[in-house]
């Protein structure tokens, strides 16, 4: 269904070398009660786009108001005056004192209750945005009949714009199909119905002498022959003229002396002339409003009526004032207005004949041209109107300048984002969606890996057992003891994540150390720019089975990134190129038959699994001054880490342990220990994680990704993450140009924005980290910039005029 704030696109028009610009305001009028008040709704649009201006307010309750026009209505219909109507009750006492009296005091109330502070905001929107020498189509949307009789034309603010029109309109409606056929005349079905007691001749003539239009008159016909003619061609206009009134909300026309018929009674009939292209019904006839609500519901673009009873030379009247402007070129609405002022001559002699016609408007309908009715087609546009093709080049000139300012939003972006400026809000948005996905995706702990960790316990147990510490957490003899308790179960690699390059270490220590060959011990490269001082690896431990573990941090000290390898100066202290969790790794794998080979790329492979590094800058990383020392990947974390077992159970050796052919990594998760560090899932020095348990999620990675196949982190190139970017700046725009209301625009953005969040969400759960904070920006400064420019643009406008 279509709804109230739908504009049709807007045009210019120019007639005797003068140009004007047509605006359309929709008035729309909500649920409510003239005892309660009425909500209202205003919205205006520029030429050739939809609405940019909106503003609400209320109508106060008012009980009288209905009161005040039904006085008036039947002082008006007691006149005595003939006219259209089926039946007529004359009174022959002239009322005429009574009628004037009742009009006056309508009038007066009407504007008064328009002046209310409620419905001020409207009417200053209105004087704001309008200039008098707009031509401006005002569609007041409510379903309330009340409210819909009464003389909107009397509104002091549309008396001070002579180009301004109100009509009638309801705020439900079906879109429908433009129709157009061929042809070189207007074709008009001319309904002429009982007359008894009037004089249609007059009608007949008018449409007679109407320029390039093919009428066919059908006097009194039967119901059979109305219906036929309808169905067998398309018609432009519909016309009836003869008695007609409404009852209970139901418009009846008389079609003969003893038929007549509700529109319901010609549903079928007029909804086939409406899909043949019927533009617009006008029925000259009485008490039209009911005809013209039932034509609506058969969304019928255009229906002339008369709101009260008319008499013969009133109708007749208008109807040659309004053929005459209307088919020679001006608008539908102009037409209707410069017809029904020109009846201010007559009043003399009928009295408020000014007051009856009235337009009934389908919102979606642009109100036609006689040459568009004709069919006329201007040859310099190819085929298009004048006002069609000026109304695509506003269109055009609309969807240049938002593009423009989208691509010029995609670059600001994109510097702002080079410079690091976003950076610390894109690793925020990295571990949010990392810590997202632990809910939705939730990951066992890897149990190919078993943490033996060193705690405040434990240290206190080797103290009571007076064994030597020093500055230690792990005493010689405890750690001698530990390693045979450990080996004896047939570990397939034991990583010693300890510092112990103290000198003169015990002989038995340094033989157990070298007699072990599935043991891993640590350095810390002095080269590289985590610690400049480095430090050795353990006496005993030499050759391939040390690796070094330095841990690369963000500038918001969180660990986010792997360092695999580098390359060591020459006579380094720590001299490996692997990392230690990398070393671990290609042990267990070693025992699987997958040996590491570099490709063509100097990238490492493992199995089918490439390692591919990270590059400078790359995605949120733009900014990091160590991303380029040696090869780094993305810690693509667990949301468990692997369950530990204290040191001082294991040298219980109670019962056996589970760990044949396992990873068993040793560290210390003391309170006092330094290495603690913060993670994704623990921003806060109160939650740091130990280095043994990133460690283990460093092993878990690399088996993972060449045994279970599970994704590495990756990134896009920076030209996919550039078009990303600017795509959603440009969706940004055409947001603004397709959402006409705040409350729309607003819930569009959020709506686009959750969109944009769930997208990235989607991706991330299969291992892509695609931008997003970048995108929002753009998103939304590049439809807060098209909102402004747009508004910019309607102030120049309406200064110049």
């Amino acid at each position: 269904m279509g709804q109230s704030d739908r504009f049709p696109r807007e045009i210019r028009f120019k007639v005797q070398g003068e140009t004007w610009v047509s605006k359309l305001v929709i008035l729309s009028i909500g649920e409510g009660s003239f005892e309660q008040g009425f909500p209202v709704t205003v919205q205006i649009g520029e030429p050739g786009l939809h609405p940019n201006v909106a503003e609400t307010g209320n109508l106060p309750a008012l009980p009288q108001m209905p009161l005040y026009y039904s006085r008036w209505q039947s002082s008006y219909n007691n006149w005595g005056v003939r006219t259209r109507i089926s039946v007529r009750k004359v009174t022959p006492l002239s009322l005429k004192e009574d009628c004037h009296n009742a009009a006056q005091i309508l009038r007066a109330r009407f504007n008064t209750w328009l002046r209310s502070d409620g419905f001020r905001p409207i009417e200053d929107t209105w004087r704001e945005t309008l200039s008098p020498t707009d031509e401006i189509r005002v569609l007041l949307q409510t379903n309330n009949p009340d409210l819909q009789y009464l003389p909107w034309h009397l509104w002091e603010v549309l008396e001070r714009y002579p180009k301004a029109e109100i009509g009638l309109s309801s705020p439900v409606f079906k879109s429908r199909s433009p129709h157009s056929l061929a042809k070189t005349k207007v074709n008009i079905l001319a309904i002429l119905g009982d007359s008894n007691g009037i004089d249609t001749t007059g009608d007949r003539t008018l449409l007679q002498q109407l320029p390039d239009a093919e009428v066919t008159f059908l006097v009194e016909p039967k119901r059979q022959e109305l219906t036929d003619r309808l169905w067998e061609k398309p018609w432009d206009i519909l016309f009836f003229a003869g008695h007609s009134d409404s009852q209970d909300g139901q418009g009846r026309i008389y079609i003969n002396q003893t038929d007549s018929l509700t529109i319901a009674e010609l549903k079928y009939a007029l909804r086939k002339a409406v899909e043949s292209g019927l533009k617009l019904a006008i029925f000259n006839s009485c008490q039209g409003l009911g005809l013209a609500r039932d034509l609506a519901d058969l969304q019928i673009p255009q229906t002339i009526f008369m709101r009260e009873p008319v008499p013969d030379r009133v109708a007749q009247a208008f109807l040659k004032y309004f053929l005459t402007s209307f088919s020679q070129g001006e608008s539908l609405y102009l037409s209707i207005r410069t017809a029904r002022e020109r009846l201010e001559a007559l009043e003399d002699e009928f009295p408020y004949a000014t007051w009856l016609p009235v337009i009934y408007q389908h919102p979606a309908e642009i109100p036609p041209t006689w040459h568009d009715l004709i069919g006329a087609r201007s040859s310099q546009t190819g085929g298009k109107s004048e006002n069609e093709n000026r109304s695509n080049q506003r269109s055009r000139r609309s969807i240049v300048s938002t593009i423009l300012i989208s691509a010029s939003m995609m670059a600001s972006v994109v510097g702002v984002r080079h410079l690091g400026l976003l950076q610390a809000w894109e690793l925020k948005a990295y571990d949010q969606m990392l810590q997202v996905r632990s809910l939705i995706q939730p990951e066992p702990p890897d149990n190919r890996i078993l943490v033996v960790e060193i705690t405040d316990q434990d240290v206190e147990a080797q103290k009571e057992r007076k064994e030597a510490l020093g500055d230690k957490s792990l005493s010689d003899t405890s750690l001698v003891r530990l390693l045979k308790i450990l080996n004896k179960y047939q570990p397939r690699v034991i990583g010693l994540d300890l510092y112990r390059d103290a000198k003169g270490v015990p002989t038995d220590v340094v033989q157990v150390l070298q007699q072990m060959p599935n043991l891993i011990g640590i350095c810390k490269s002095p080269s590289s720019k985590f610690d400049p001082n480095g430090i050795a690896p353990p006496q005993g431990i030499t050759g391939d089975r040390i690796g070094f573990s330095d841990i690369p941090k963000d500038p918001d000290g969180v660990i986010r990134r792997q360092l695999l390898r580098i390359f060591q100066e020459p006579n380094s202290v720590c001299p490996p190129n692997y990392s230690f969790s990398l070393q671990l790794a290609l042990r267990y794998l070693a025992a699987k038959g997958i040996q590491p080979k570099m490709t063509a790329e100097n990238e490492l492979q493992l199995g089918s699994t490439r390692l591919k590094g990270l590059s400078a800058p790359q995605a949120g990383y733009q900014q990091v001054s160590d991303l380029l020392v040696g090869d780094q990947i993305l810690l693509n974390y667990r949301s468990q880490n692997v369950r530990p077992i204290s040191l001082t159970d294991v040298l219980k050796d109670q019962q056996p342990l589970a760990i044949k052919d396992r990873i068993v990594l040793i560290g210390v998760t003391h309170q006092k220990t330094p290495d603690k560090h913060l993670t994704p899932y623990s921003q806060t020095d109160s939650s740091a994680v130990p280095g043994v348990f990133i460690q283990a999620q460093k092993v878990s990675q690399v088996l993972s990704a060449v045994l279970d196949n599970r994704p590495l982190i990756w990134v896009w190139s920076g030209w996919v993450e550039i078009l990303w970017i600017g795509g959603w700046a440009v969706i940004g725009g055409f947001l603004v140009l397709q959402l006409h209301s705040l409350l729309y625009r607003t819930v569009g953005f959020m709506a686009i924005s959750l969109s944009l969040w769930v997208v990235c969400l989607g991706i991330f759960t299969q291992g892509g980290w695609i931008p997003y904070i970048p995108p929002w920006i753009a998103l939304t400064a590049t439809g807060g910039i098209v909102v402004t420019y747009r508004f910019y643009l309607q102030q120049r406008h309406s200064t110049k005029l």
